[in-house]
């Protein structure tokens, strides 16, 4: 009930955006995580191919991110959210009405192009128009966006008992109702003018060698939360040998950041500082991978249900800790950000700080999954299948250690409000 009181007592713009995240990943996730299914079972493609149709998604948003952080900045937040939901609603679209390659790569290309839009700009917009609350802001952030990764997939396995094609116009849906829900509430803001070029503005933010060192402090902790999605449903599922385990990782999070991401966000902001908050949450999320050590390295689950359930355990319990480590640091990892520079450059820092996230994360699953390639099928492997987890656990430490260091040397900036928007 505090977390909904709270919601109320955002402007209607935050409230729109929280929904809108709701919403973004709902759509993304009932549609992305079945998209390599039905490219290669329901239309036949080689693996070599789906790989190009599902890179060229990703290299399409991860190297577009400045893109839309600078388009945030030069052209406003809003006009950017309501565009790239717009985009991806064209993108999804053409994936249940093509069959083709050609039009399977321009609907990969839309969905990551429009990604890249508005991830910076709808937080670029949040973190200006939550002032002094931004912390609690992104919390929230934090719980819609994660209920959204929960609801979406299991909204895709049901779409699916009908076909792909259904699956997919639902997600376009979802961001067709977006992009007019943005277009009628969301206010738009006076933009300040330039003073200088795109290519200026970049040069001041990547020459900025307090935010350069912060973000790749934080490489750990992107490359740890994308784990929710690859090591730890694998290992629920080697645990319990149930696919379905899988699901647990997400509904664990979803009813954490529910009832806690709020509580720990405003009572952490009163005592301590940022930095010393942000290390402790990777530390967590570091340990978080320290319990699925317990059955990582046995054999397959024996075949009772309550054996089953208590092999399961120690896994949720890591999915838990790596959640609570997230909703520990993320919501002041955001707030920091636009603390590096000036404030018409907040989205270029976004961009670049995802940019570098992105990076991070592609090369932190394809370490984890070499490590996970290791250890021999059907279980067992012993300290070889012990090595993934302890990869995931020094990443956390390793990142805790150098956002730890920046604390102390004073590099991290003093919280902020950000300036109040002007309504145009």
């Amino acid at each position: 009930m505090n977390t909904w009181n709270e919601i109320r007592g955002f402007p209607l713009a935050i409230r729109l955006l929280l929904v809108n995240q709701l919403g973004v990943n709902t759509g993304f996730y009932l549609l992305v995580p079945y998209l390599a299914t039905h490219l290669g079972d329901d239309l036949g493609m080689s693996a070599a191919v789906v790989g190009i149709v599902l890179g060229v998604r990703n290299l399409s948003q991860q190297g577009l991110f400045l893109i839309g952080g600078s388009a945030a900045d030069r052209l406003g937040a809003r006009g950017v959210i309501i565009a790239g939901c717009a985009i991806r609603t064209v993108g999804f679209a053409l994936f249940a009405l093509g069959d083709g390659l050609p039009v399977l790569l321009a609907a990969s290309v839309l969905s990551g192009v429009a990604g890249a839009l508005f991830n910076p700009a709808v937080r670029t917009y949040l973190a200006q128009e939550a002032g002094e609350r931004r912390a609690e802001a992104f919390a929230l952030f934090n719980v819609f966006a994660t209920t959204g990764a929960l609801i979406g997939p299991l909204l895709g396995s049901a779409l699916l008992l009908v076909d792909f094609r259904a699956s997919a116009l639902t997600a376009a849906g979802i961001f067709a109702l977006l992009t007019v829900a943005q277009a009628l509430v969301l206010p738009a803001r006076q933009v300040p003018p330039a003073t200088g070029s795109v290519t200026a503005d970049w040069r001041e933010a990547v020459g900025n060698r307090a935010f350069l060192a912060f973000a790749l402090a934080m490489v750990g902790m992107f490359t740890l939360e994308n784990q929710l999605y690859l090591l730890l449903p694998a290992g629920a599922r080697h645990a319990t040998g149930w696919d379905g385990a899988a699901g647990l990782v997400f509904l664990v999070g979803t009813i954490a950041g529910i009832a806690f991401q709020l509580r720990i966000t405003r009572a952490l902001s009163r005592r301590g500082t940022r930095g010393r908050w942000i290390a402790a949450g990777l530390v967590l999320m570091g340990l978080a991978f320290v319990p699925p050590m317990l059955v990582a390295g046995t054999g397959a689950p024996p075949g009772g249900p309550l054996d089953a359930t208590l092999r399961a355990l120690p896994v949720l319990a890591g999915a838990l800790l790596l959640h609570l480590g997230v909703m520990v640091a993320q919501p002041f990892v955001m707030e920091l950000i636009p603390g590096f520079g000036r404030q018409e450059l907040t989205g270029t820092y976004f961009g670049i700080f995802y940019a570098v996230s992105g990076i991070a994360a592609a090369v932190g699953n394809a370490a984890v999954g070499r490590a996970m390639d290791a250890a021999p099928p059907g279980g067992g492997g012993g300290p070889v299948a012990l090595l993934p987890w302890g990869c995931c656990l020094a990443a956390g430490l390793v990142s805790a250690a150098a956002v730890t260091w920046l604390h102390r040397n004073g590099t991290l900036p003093r919280t902020r409000p950000a300036p109040v928007a002007v309504a145009a």
